[in-house]
C-alpha cells in the first residue's frame, strides 16, 4: 500500500479529520491527503515537526522517556503529532468537535502501518 493510500484511509476512518501529512525530520512532506487544501496542510506539518523536534531536545534533556505523542487543541482544531521514527513523522488534524480517542486510535495504527511500508 502507498504512504498517499495509508494516509487516505486514516483520514476516512477519523470523522471531522481536515487532513494528515506524513513527513521527514526537516518538515519536508513525504506524503499527505488534505481536504483543507495542500499549502495550508504542509505549513502545518512543517510547523508541528519544530514543535516535535523542540518537545524532543526537552525530554532528552529532562532524561525522560522516548516521546511517544503530543496533541495540540486549539479553538477550532486538534492537531496530533505522532513520531513514526526518529526520522519521519505523523501529523492528523482534525476539527476540534470531534472525538480525540477515535483520532488517537486510527493515528496509532497508521503509525504501526507506516512503520512496516518504511523497512
Amino acid at each position: 500500500m502507498s504512504f498517499k493510500q495509508t494516509l487516505e484511509n486514516l483520514i476516512e476512518r477519523v470523522p471531522g479529520a481536515l487532513g494528515a501529512i506524513f513527513a521527514d525530520w526537516e518538515g519536508e512532506a513525504v506524503d499527505q491527503v488534505s481536504r483543507i487544501g495542500d499549502y495550508e496542510l504542509k505549513v502545518i506539518g512543517a510547523h508541528k515537526g519544530i514543535i516535535l523536534t523542540n518537545m524532543r531536545l526537552a525530554m532528552r534533556d529532562l532524561e525522560s522517556d522516548i516521546l511517544e505523542e503530543i496533541v495540540v487543541t486549539t479553538e477550532r482544531c486538534q492537531t496530533l503529532i505522532l513520531p513514526v521514527t526518529q526520522d519521519y513523522y505523523l501529523v492528523l488534524t482534525l476539527k476540534r468537535s470531534e472525538m480525540l480517542g477515535r483520532a488517537l486510535f486510527e493515528a496509532r495504527r497508521t503509525i504501526a502501518i507506516l512503520r512496516n511500508e518504511i523497512v
